[in-house]
């Protein structure tokens, strides 16, 4: 019996964090897809973790939740042989979290913000927080953008966690909000990432379920192909 049990859904970004994580680090998991909207796997779940947040991670039935904690978890326990996700290098490591942290904060915050609008019936959409979704969203891409000006990866020539959490908060954002022509860095470095193999056996992984993505008008057809829903 595996050890490691991961609690995610397919569709979610922030489990791709941890998906695009284990395929780095050659980890082995169970892996369970959790339905939220599911009563009673709803209330099995809060026993795990009373939070409700997904992923999950279980490591000898005790809970690892949050997606840089589960990561950073699984880099000091069970990462396969010269496998980093996190450098060892303590100056370096701290640019991998800094970027991690911005990419969950500065894309795909606002990103979420796009979601739960479409999410909620016409008559109570919230335009203004949409409006200031997007303001965040290019405010960040042109940091980004900035940033990666000779760089292969976001924290320097090794793919690292911070890449782990670009991945899916680009991924989802540029459904909303498209790069604009001033942003050839970025727009470059999305093209790395999608053709790293653990982003994209995450995205193939996902296919089948982009149909239940809110803002699914705004992926590209390599992507997602609504007439084979």
């Amino acid at each position: 019996m595996n050890p490691l049990t991961l609690h995610y859904h397919p569709l979610s970004s922030y489990c791709h964090k941890v998906l695009i994580a284990l395929d780095e680090l050659a980890i082995t998991t169970e892996r369970r897809i959790y339905n939220p909207g599911d009563p009673t796997e709803r209330s099995a779940y809060l026993k795990l973790w009373p939070l409700g947040k997904m992923p999950l991670l279980i490591d000898q039935e005790k809970p690892v939740p949050e997606t840089s904690t589960i990561m950073e978890h699984l880099q000091l326990h069970h990462a396969g042989p010269g496998r980093r996700l996190i450098p060892q290098d303590a100056e370096q490591a701290l640019e991998v979290r800094l970027w991690d942290r911005l990419m969950d904060l500065y894309v795909m915050t606002p990103m979420q913000a796009f979601t739960a609008d479409l999410l909620r019936p016409e008559a109570e959409r919230d335009a203004p927080s949409v409006v200031r979704a997007r303001e965040a969203l290019q405010t960040a891409y042109a940091l980004i953008d900035g940033h990666l000006g000779g760089r292969t990866w976001m924290a320097g020539t090794s793919f690292s966690m911070a890449d782990c959490a670009a991945a899916p908060a680009l991924f989802y954002a540029r459904a909303y909000v498209s790069f604009g022509p001033e942003h050839g860095h970025l727009r470059a470095y999305f093209e790395r990432l999608v053709a790293r193999p653990s982003v994209a056996h995450t995205i193939d992984g996902a296919r089948p379920f982009f149909k239940y993505f809110p803002g699914r008008a705004g992926l590209e057809r390599r992507f997602y192909v609504p007439e084979s829903d």
